[in-house]
């Protein structure tokens, strides 16, 4: 009897990326369907014990044009998928995915998360005026002024220290001392 491996998987809106962990795997055979089958078998370990996987993923595949690469501690496999949307789940069946089934999270994006292929400089906002967001700024700066400034407005240590010991210096008439012969003289 065949024991199965660790499958962990993730998708984006194109493609569905399914990692076997399989460390030293020998004579793996892998078979896609285009309805979604997916076949994996190998031997591992010195007793070459037989591993096997057999799903039925959630929707067809272009087998064409998926890919798989067999590493020392894992297969990865990346599947095509054969039309651009996001699957609910990954397999066919519902409820509950089998044990040995795990979400690969460090390859995980979220739909809404997915980046697009254009470039962030060709990002169309549409009707948006940025001007009613009020984002704080943007009344009365010029940025292009800004940028040209050699002069730093920030004060250094010293500047403040000097400024500080400028600030507190009494008043005269306004000292009060403990000494007797400080005090104002009430006969004058």
């Amino acid at each position: 009897m065949s024991r199965h491996p660790s499958v962990k998987w993730a998708q984006r809106s194109d493609v569905l990326y399914l990692t076997v962990e399989l460390p030293d795997a020998q004579d793996v055979k892998l078979k896609l369907e285009p309805e979604g089958k997916f076949h994996f078998s190998a031997t591992a370990g010195s007793e070459k014990i037989p591993y096997e996987v057999h799903i039925e993923l959630f929707d067809a595949i272009d087998v064409n044009n998926s890919k798989a690469s067999v590493g020392s501690r894992n297969i990865c496999y990346l599947v095509k998928k054969a039309e651009n949307k996001w699957w609910e789940r990954l397999l066919k069946q519902g409820g509950k995915s089998p044990v040995f089934l795990k979400v690969d999270w460090d390859k995980w994006v979220d739909e809404d998360e997915e980046p697009e292929n254009q470039p962030a400089s060709d990002m169309d906002f549409g009707d948006i005026d940025f001007s009613k967001l009020n984002m704080g700024g943007g009344e009365g700066l010029d940025f292009d002024a800004a940028g040209d400034d050699d002069d730093d407005e920030s004060d250094t240590e010293e500047e403040d220290a000097a400024e500080a010991s400028t600030s507190k210096v009494p008043d005269t008439k306004d000292v009060v001392s403990a000494h007797p012969k400080d005090a104002p003289d009430s006969k004058a």
